[in-house]
């Protein structure tokens, strides 16, 4: 595995992980609900730019993300 598909899935498990302490959920809930409402794909695709942000913003990024995609949390 290359470097940088390590740090990639290191920071989507902090994003998930983050994400669900905000929202008092447990990480499988967490994962499932992002990957659903398509935050997720959003960080992946977006990795680039998101992982420059601090996790506070990533969290209300992919919190739109999900609410716009159908999710209703946050």
């Amino acid at each position: 595995m290359s470097h940088k598909l390590q740090n990639k899935i290191d920071y989507l498990v902090v994003c998930v992980n983050e994400f669900a302490e905000k929202y008092i959920m447990n990480y499988q809930d967490a994962f499932n609900y992002l990957q659903k409402f398509k935050a997720l794909k959003f960080l992946d695709e977006n990795y680039e730019i998101e992982h420059t942000l601090g996790i506070e913003d990533t969290i209300i990024d992919i919190t739109l993300i999900a609410r716009n995609n159908g999710g209703n949390i946050g």
